[in-house]
């Protein structure tokens, strides 16, 4: 089994790892263990996440994979990364996230302006 298979039968429900077996060596493990955050995500979570991993990060290459706007990928990170501890879910834009938004003329000058003003 694996960990898509596992998340598709736990829909979402928490789970504990008990028994883990290596396979080169056949130790066994038992006990209780968390399994990694990202294998308690959605699968269309965790291949949204391994494409943005792939694209370096790039929410216009998610955007040319997905086919769908800035906001609606970076509501998405938003929404996956409230799901991870490790992860700041309101991080301040950077300046090239400003840039490229301006560009799309989905913020002003002003608004621009004050985004990077207070990222300082």
């Amino acid at each position: 089994m694996d960990w898509q298979e596992l998340t598709d039968l736990t829909r979402g429900q928490p789970f504990v790892v008990e028994r883990v077996r290596l396979a080169g060596s056949g130790v066994v493990v038992e006990g209780q263990f968390e399994p990694p955050q990202l294998a308690l995500l959605s699968v269309d979570d965790q291949v949204f996440v391994a494409a943005f991993v792939r694209s370096h990060g790039s929410i216009k290459e998610m955007e040319r994979i997905f086919g769908v706007s800035y906001p609606t990928i970076k509501s998405r990170l938003n929404r996956i990364a409230e799901r991870l501890d490790f992860v700041d879910t309101d991080p301040a834009p950077t300046g090239a996230d400003v840039v490229d938004r301006l560009r799309r003329g989905e913020i002003s000058v002003q608004e621009a302006l004050a985004e990077l003003g207070k990222s300082r």
